[in-house]
């Protein structure tokens, strides 16, 4: 395991403290029953909404807020196969708050508690009438620091 976004893998992961689990559907895996290599960006948006709901970031998707998330960019390094009704943990962390943008890490294990995918991906903060970045306020980057 060692994405250019992971400079010590065990330090890396003992940062993560919140996750989700999700199980392997058929309708996501191919007909020799791998999921499929776009599932688990689905899987990264899930986690990262329950994560910021968790952490109390919740507000942006109100309708009385000017204020929503958009994903920047995003990737995903597979590590090891994943298969039909499997069981895996998804696990999420803010990584690095920016003015406007928060790095975004994913960590995936199977039942085994083996990595079998790892992603990262910026996340901005925009005003919605604008379409242009928002900063955090010094409350939203307590929340995202985890403080």
């Amino acid at each position: 395991m060692r994405a250019n976004y992971i400079e010590n893998p065990v330090e890396w992961e003992e940062e993560f403290t919140f996750h989700i689990e999700v199980k392997v559907r058929f309708s996501e895996t191919d007909m020799y029953g791998h999921l499929n290599n776009t599932i688990p960006f689905v899987y990264f948006e899930e986690a990262r909404i329950e994560y910021l709901k968790h952490i109390g970031y919740y507000n942006w998707s109100s309708s009385d807020s000017e204020k929503i998330i958009v994903v920047a960019d995003l990737q995903c390094d597979f590590l090891k196969q994943v298969y039909f009704d499997e069981l895996l943990k998804i696990y999420v962390k803010a990584a690095n708050v920016g003015t406007s943008s928060v790095d975004i890490h994913y960590l995936a294990k199977n039942e085994e508690s083996e990595t079998v995918f790892t992603g990262r991906g910026a996340v901005v903060q925009i005003n919605k009438s604008t379409g242009k970045g928002t900063p955090w306020t010094e409350k939203e980057k307590l929340l995202l620091h985890g403080n």
